[in-house]
């Protein structure tokens, strides 16, 4: 699809006073753009002194995954979503594992063209429980990710986004409202490590964290992934995890998840799985309740247990469920606890596998 054919009214903007500028409103940035100017997320633009989205309909490709790869563990565990993303992203992060997606400034990897409708009708067609925003942050193609909830809640699909949560407040009110879950990247706890190795800042992060838990019904899960020497050191985790546990309680799933070498950042090691055990014995010190190890073999770190009674209550492998114990109505069947999340009638889990999907323009 030829890129003027992409092109959609963007929204949360206004014009600057000068005339000749207009001011990005949706994130931090607020990037200010003369006429055919991009921001730095690259898909929101100035045409004609208007915003326009270059990337509505317009996908990096789509593929059904376990709801566990998102990674979710309370939210209809065992099932599976059909992902997609675009291109770009309002930050800079130099670790960035999806970084071929993410800092594309090449719209000829948007291969995939697809209106809300027809994602929807895919994901049903595939047998899938959710449609995942994701790969690239959903944040900077807003308007196509709630034109595709809306189509998806249509046919009774729920919206996930895996985001960085890097948002204004009013765009960010609409936005998870049309969200039923989300992942957001807690990518530190130090205004250093947003700044320099992030490009932006940490608080309007937090404050994203704590809107969603607190003033939405959006289910919430967290996650951090750990570089070495960069995120990782014991100060910075206890801080991080003492921030979930006042402000946002011990029941908001925290994971932490290991680095690999890449983009602008392939001079550091891989994490060391000790230290993602480290790391989530410190969080479950602080009092959290649901502390997970991602991008590793760890049954004792993937897997679910009652915070009363330690019952065993999800066996995880990876993205492999072995065991299930969690009853229909959310609860530990041994002592009654309620387990937080969104839970129902578990039927056959989805697995580790991932299926491509190619979707008709």
């Amino acid at each position: 699809m030829p890129i003027a054919e992409s092109l959609h009214p963007g929204r949360w903007w206004h014009t600057i006073e000068d005339g000749a500028r207009i001011q990005c409103d949706l994130c931090p940035r607020d990037c200010k753009l003369h006429d055919g100017q991009r921001g730095v997320c690259f898909v929101r633009m100035n045409q004609g002194g208007k915003m326009i989205l270059t990337t509505w309909g317009r996908s990096s490709g789509f593929c059904i995954d376990p709801i566990e790869k998102k990674p979710l563990n309370h939210f209809h565990p065992g099932t599976s979503v059909l992902s997609f993303g675009t291109a770009g992203c309002n930050l800079a992060c130099k670790f960035c594992q999806n970084w071929d997606i993410s800092k594309s400034k090449d719209m000829d990897r948007l291969m995939d063209a697809a209106t809300p409708e027809a994602i929807a009708a895919a994901a049903v067609r595939c047998g899938a429980k959710s449609v995942a925003y994701t790969y690239n942050d959903p944040v900077i193609f807003a308007e196509y990710a709630l034109d595709t909830a809306a189509a998806c809640h249509e046919r009774g699909l729920f919206n996930v986004a895996v985001t960085a949560g890097y948002i204004h407040a009013e765009p960010r009110r609409e936005f998870y409202a049309a969200m039923d879950a989300a992942n957001v990247d807690l990518k530190g706890f130090t205004e250093d490590f947003y700044f320099r190795i992030c490009g932006g800042h940490l608080q309007p992060v937090l404050d994203t964290l704590a809107y969603i838990h607190h003033e939405t019904d959006c289910w919430l899960e967290i996650t951090t992934l750990l570089i070495p020497g960069r995120n990782d050191a014991d100060d910075e985790l206890k801080q991080l995890a003492a921030w979930v546990a006042k402000e946002l309680g011990p029941d908001v799933p925290l994971h932490f998840t290991a680095f690999h070498p890449d983009w602008k950042m392939t001079d550091v090691p891989p994490t060391p799985p000790a230290t993602l055990t480290r790391a989530r014995a410190i969080a479950r010190d602080a009092g959290l309740h649901y502390v997970y190890t991602g991008n590793v073999h760890d049954r004792d770190g993937g897997s679910t247990r009652c915070p009363k009674c330690d019952t065993l209550l999800i066996a995880r492998d990876w993205y492999e469920i072995g065991d299930y114990r969690i009853t229909a109505d959310g609860a530990c069947p041994n002592c009654g606890e309620r387990i937080a999340g969104r839970f129902g009638v578990f039927g056959k889990p989805f697995g580790a596998r991932r299926i491509p999907v190619r979707l008709a323009a």
